[in-house]
């Protein structure tokens, strides 16, 4: 069995040592929640990671946004090279649930634009899991809804051996029931010239002759399979290619490798075999007439007959293709479960000793909590007017209860833990509050001063100019977007390089606004709650939260801790807070920091440390490399038809990014 096995030239440092030492110690004992309470900088991602390979199990890390997934994903990735590590979020770029307004007799149909890649990452993870113990998978919350039975995705799976006995027709027959589409037709690009590879995408295979190529789900692999007769002669298999066609139908292209056997498994999470079909449509149409002498008897005509056509339409399609638009909602009778019983999620794919670390706690812990109420209260409205069955309630997120029992060990990550994971720990035994407060670098927590907010504009002004001089970067925190927007526009009239940055700024814009102010093309972010976890900027050396006084969400004790730890990358770091007064939020949130700063400071005097300072290098957003690559690539070109066909053309190839950076360009031309 592989081992989790750390490269990295770094070795525990400052807190870290201690913090790993009692975090195994927690999970040797089969301790079911502790809490790593660990500042800005302290590597708590690197405490993780060393703590896993000690205890040698698998992980499941949920972050609260993708953004941050992201982040932690290619970290983890970093510190195991040579172990699976996985990335499962939403695999929707866009997702529009189905809904209906009695109010207003408007039924809002399913819409949603899949990502292909982010699918891929996701079946990867999901066959990693059945197939190895050294896995990590860091997922948002979306970890909790129903994916499908782990135990049906390995049965439907089939082996394939060297000299197996198996026709052709069968062999394809069977790919088929995987889900898998056959693809033979070459695609054209721009100019109309065909291109054979362009069109074979994950999940689909072509035939040529007595050679099956099938092109994985997991989209790292083609697998070759030559057919002799009724049997499999030989199977080679192509390893991922770091070209942009990544499999093009030249067979030099990429490297192949012989193969005794592999294991192909099914191209989407729902998907069952003929005989538990048949038995699942069966319970269907049973349920089906219950609902609907149900909604009779209510004297609802018009939602029975809408029912029976829409379900009757589904069945159709299931007995035909094996798949339906919206199956998941009859995931339940395909999994045989009973109604009202835990649906299948990622976390049924783990071994039973899997860890659960919950980062960011304190915001992810909530999300968690709301899911399964907001997606019961939308559905009962589609029962009850006749778009579907009871059981598409049975499609839903895990209740927090459900989450609660299945993750069996939990490390609640956080510099500001919430209520529940303070809860969780109060009536244990002690020592599963690990707090990790030193850093290895020796920086201390920003020092804190409280300025009146009258005139508190002209004083950061002033601030600002001061941080200017000594080449830091500045943070303002206002308490809307229009106070940011109209602060932004007030500091630019003053010659000074401001940015705001709030919910409405595109995601892809803003990790290079975020490079921008770092560069020094920006002096000033103006924000209000994007400027908080997740975000490690050096240059920081001011933190100005403006009208720190207003009591509530953006100024309670959590905010204020979070939002001043920005400051704590710097050597200089501090924070202005302007106030009339100091509220218990404020004063609560001082004297934690104060408490903090005071321990770094013993540690770094009985080490004799002197802190130092953090160098990051600014990595180029892949967004702005494709935007210079298609401003070359089609410099001087006017003709909207050839620049609509690349747009199409690299939509088609899953290159999003590109696509939608033609699409700008198209919109900037004069019509």
């Amino acid at each position: 069995m592989q081992k989790f096995k750390i490269v990295s030239k770094f070795k525990p440092a400052g807190d870290q040592p201690q913090a790993i030492e009692k975090l195994v110690k927690n999970i040797k004992a089969g301790i079911s929640d502790q809490v790593l309470l660990g500042v800005t900088g302290s590597g708590k991602t690197a405490t993780l990671a060393w703590t896993i390979e000690k205890v040698q199990r698998p992980a499941l890390v949920i972050s609260p946004n993708k953004t941050l997934a992201a982040q932690l994903f290619q970290e983890f990735k970093d510190f195991f090279p040579n172990n699976a590590v996985h990335y499962f979020v939403s695999y929707y770029d866009y997702y529009q649930p189905e809904a209906y307004l009695p109010a207003t007799d408007t039924y809002i149909e399913k819409d949603a634009k899949i990502n292909q890649e982010i699918d891929r990452m996701r079946h990867s993870a999901a066959q990693d899991l059945i197939s190895r113990k050294d896995v990590i998978v860091v997922a948002s919350v979306s970890c909790i809804y129903n994916v499908g039975s782990p135990k049906e995705y390995k049965n439907i799976s089939f082996e394939i051996s060297q000299g197996q006995k198996i026709k052709r027709q069968d062999f394809l027959m069977q790919l088929t029931n995987l889900q898998y589409q056959r693809n033979d037709i070459p695609a054209s690009n721009a100019s109309g010239v065909a291109n054979a590879g362009w069109d074979f995408k994950p999940g689909t295979f072509r035939v040529r002759g007595e050679i099956i190529e099938i092109y994985l789900v997991t989209g790292d692999k083609v697998i070759k399979v030559e057919f002799s007769g009724g049997n499999i002669e030989s199977i080679k298999e192509q390893g991922e290619s770091k070209e942009p066609s990544r499999f093009e139908g030249r067979s030099h292209s990429v490297p192949s490798e012989l193969r005794k056997s592999v294991r192909i498994f099914p191209a989407k999470f729902w998907v069952s075999g003929e005989s538990k079909q048949k038995i699942a449509i069966a319970n269907i149409q049973k349920d089906l007439e219950i609902q609907l002498a149900e909604l009779k008897k209510q004297n609802k005509v018009l939602e029975a007959h809408r029912l029976e056509q829409r379900t009757n339409y589904d069945l159709e399609m299931i007995q035909e293709t094996g798949y339906c638009h919206g199956i998941e909602n009859y995931s339940r009778y395909f999994e045989f479960r009973e109604a009202g019983s835990a649906p299948s999620s990622l976390l049924e794919y783990f071994p039973d000793d899997f860890l659960v670390l919950i980062d960011e706690s304190h915001i992810t812990i909530p999300q968690l909590n709301a899911m399964y109420n907001t997606d019961k209260a939308r559905k009962n409205v589609l029962i009850d007017y006749g778009f579907r069955l009871p059981s598409c309630l049975d499609n839903r997120p895990l209740k927090f209860a459900e989450f609660e029992e299945k993750a069996k060990q939990k490390i609640y990550v956080s510099a500001t833990p919430g209520k529940y994971e303070e809860l969780r720990i109060r009536n244990q035994e002690s020592g599963l509050l690990v707090e990790q407060l030193v850093r290895p670098t020796g920086l201390l927590e920003p020092s804190i001063e409280i300025r009146p907010s009258q005139g508190q504009v002209k004083d950061l002004i002033g601030e600002i100019k001061k941080a200017i001089k000594k080449n830091q970067r500045v943070l303002a925190i206002t308490l809307t977007k229009r106070m940011a927007e109209e602060l932004a526009d007030y500091l630019k009239n003053q010659n000074i390089k401001a940015q705001y940055l709030h919910s409405e700024i595109k995601t892809l814009e803003r990790p290079e606004i975020l490079n921008k102010l770092r560069r020094g093309d920006y002096d000033v972010i103006i924000g209000i709650n994007l400027l908080r976890e997740g975000l490690d900027l050096p240059e920081v050396g001011l933190v100005a939260i403006l009208d720190a006084d207003k009591e509530g969400f953006l100024r309670n004790e959590t905010t204020l801790i979070q939002t001043m730890g920005r400051a704590s990358r710097n050597i200089s770091g501090r924070v202005i807070l302007y106030a009339d007064k100091t509220t218990g939020s404020m004063k609560s949130a001082i004297k934690e920091v104060d408490r903090r700063r005071k321990i770094q400071e013993k540690y770094n005097k009985e080490k004799n440390i002197t802190p130092s300072a953090i160098i990051k290098s600014i990595k180029e957003s892949r967004l702005k490399e494709k935007e210079n690559q298609v401003e070359i690539e089609f410099a001087g070109i006017t003709d909207i038809k050839i620049l609509t066909q690349e747009m199409k053309l690299a939509a088609d190839n899953l290159d999003f990014t590109r696509a939608i950076l033609l699409r700008d360009l198209i919109k900037s031309l004069p019509r």
